[in-house]
């Protein structure tokens, strides 16, 4: 009874404000009152819907914007929800739009909470509730909160509503850019059982997510799709998918959808034949291809010259590369990092360093940086000729710049070394770390470690090994694990079980990403592999997920 009687009293306030306010002069007759107190959110929601019953959306938002400057009145969400579904209701977008997203900043309206009372709090036109939550699924999805634009569309789907068609292709398009193309799949699925019709920008958003999970046969797909449905691809449909089918090597594939694109009345254009270049795997076609694209008034620039330069060298036409730079120079045609990455990469391969190092000091003449591919292309070659001090140098800036090696960099080193015969020079690296002003870290460590171990150098690893514990740096399950597997492979059971004793005490767990790594690095050890992985499990080192995986044999 008091909730009705309270329920009464509100309405009979709300009533007697909207009469002060359709008589006129009502901001002076109302500023006593509101002072003390008076208006409630629920008051004032009731006075909004009043007020846009009586004179639209106009008075409704004059006193929404006057009553917000009264110190004691200022809105909840209750009352901006009803004032922006007031505006959406008589078309005013932009309002409703800018009111929103002021509250979305300061609310997580995305909460599966708040959510159901803005859902069930109010009774209106589900179009209006529709398009206010759409906008909503935009603003989450371009502020890179994927998550709660999910939550959002998930919410309004369970109340039947539909979501417009530009809220459906933002956050696909958002999913697509996160490369959360299984989530792609499932949104766009429900999208269609809530009848959202694709249109040609939703579905070249799903052929771009076919491009970036490298899925041909699916986006082959979406085209039929597209053309049983009406919607005609454009020239970012058929690029994408020519792209997808060069990436995978399909180049008569990626020439039938160039053909079907021309047959269709779009022309290609210049991503058309660069993508065709990229794919190409004959020079001599890509050679052609450039001259169509000439002939069709495209100017080739660095992305086109970069295809053909990379296939030349592929092929060790390094001479006719060098032409091709001269070419370039002269149509004013600037090299960039893939440029000079790709011919550094060449005469590292063919053992040329001093080309090499000329390519590196071009780079730098030109205002371009080198960056991981540089240096990794550089210690390669350098170690397979053999000339270890250089290696060391471009290894050492490597890490200047903030850049991290990984284990195929210490492994070329290792490898320079062993064929040295200059295996002591592998322990100084450490101490040359720090001479430079570099930590050595554990991951230098594990990388020299695992490499000397796949060599068969167990005990050289274990003086690497007590060198990094006196520094006060712990090993961590790599390294004890492949020094483990290490010693098991040649018969020292002992000195395997000793390192299992410090990985279990110190609570160092092998997970699924090391299984894989050690079983495939020792893919032909299949009987010995067996053996260890089931003594490790025996010494609760492993998980007993990974263990169900390696009776199912699923991993190995």
């Amino acid at each position: 009874m008091v909730n009705i009687a309270s329920a009464n009293r509100e309405a009979l306030i709300a009533q007697s404000i909207c009469g002060t306010i359709l008589k006129g002069n009502w901001k002076n007759i109302l500023k006593h009152k509101l002072d003390s107190g008076l208006l409630t959110s629920s008051i004032t929601t009731q006075v909004l819907s009043e007020l846009s019953s009586y004179g639209g959306p106009s008075l409704a938002l004059s006193f929404f914007t006057w009553s917000d400057s009264i110190p004691s009145c200022k809105h909840t969400l209750q009352s901006s929800w009803k004032m922006i579904l007031i505006l959406t209701k008589h078309n005013h977008f932009k309002t409703a739009h800018q009111l929103l997203d002021k509250w979305s900043q300061r609310e997580l309206l995305s909460s599966p909470l708040v959510l159901r009372s803005l859902l069930n709090g109010v009774s209106e036109d589900p179009e209006v509730l529709s398009h206010v939550f759409s906008w909503m699924i935009i603003y989450y999805a371009k502020s890179g909160m994927i998550r709660d634009s999910i939550e959002v569309f998930e919410q309004i789907r369970s109340c039947g509503l539909r979501p417009h068609l530009q809220a459906c292709t933002v956050l696909l398009n958002s999913l697509v850019k996160e490369r959360l193309t299984d989530s792609v799949w499932k949104v766009f699925k429900k999208m269609g059982k809530l009848g959202v019709v694709a249109n040609i920008h939703l579905y070249n958003v799903l052929v771009h997510a076919c491009s970036k999970s490298g899925d041909p046969e699916r986006a082959e797909k979406l085209l039929s799709e597209m053309e049983e449905r009406g919607v005609f691809p454009d020239l970012f449909t058929y690029n994408t998918l020519i792209s997808v089918y060069c990436r995978k090597g399909m180049h008569y594939e990626a020439l039938s959808v160039q053909d079907r694109m021309q047959r269709s009345g779009i022309g290609p254009d210049i991503v058309t034949y660069n993508s065709l270049l990229h794919g190409t795997n004959d020079i001599d076609e890509a050679l052609r291809l450039r001259e169509v694209m000439e002939a069709r008034g495209f100017s080739p620039g660095v992305v086109t010259y970069n295809s053909i330069l990379r296939k030349l060298c592929e092929d060790g036409r390094i001479r006719e590369a060098n032409r091709l730079l001269t070419e370039m120079s002269g149509k004013k045609i600037e090299p960039d990092n893939i440029t000079c990455n790709t011919l550094i990469n060449a005469y590292c391969k063919i053992g040329d360093m001093v080309s090499a190092v000329k390519v590196k000091k071009k780079m730098v003449d030109s205002g371009l940086n080198h960056d991981m591919y540089s240096y990794k292309a550089l210690i390669h070659g350098f170690c397979k000729a053999l000339e270890m001090d250089n290696a060391k140098e471009e290894l050492f800036s490597m890490l200047e710049k903030g850049l991290s090696p990984g284990y195929s960099t210490y492994s070329w080193l290792v490898d320079g070394f062993y064929d040295q015969n200059k295996q002591d020079e592998i322990s100084k690296l450490p101490e040359e770390f720090e001479k430079r002003g570099l930590c050595p870290d554990v991951a230098l460590y594990r990388g020299l470690i695992r490499r000397i171990c796949k060599l068969e150098q167990v005990d050289h690893a274990k003086v690497l090994l007590d060198s990094m514990e006196k520094k006060g740096l712990m090993g961590d399950s790599v390294i004890y694990t492949t020094m483990g597997y290490a010693y098991w492979r040649t018969g020292k059971v002992t000195e395997a079980s000793a390192l299992f004793d410090i990985m279990y005490n110190r609570r160092l767990m092998v997970n699924l990403k090391l299984y894989k790594s050690l079983s495939a690095s020792y893919a032909g050890d299949n009987e010995v592999l067996r053996f260890f992985w089931s003594h490790v499990g025996d010494r609760s080192l492993i998980s007993k997920s990974i263990l169900r995986d390696m009776n199912r044999s699923e991993v190995l």
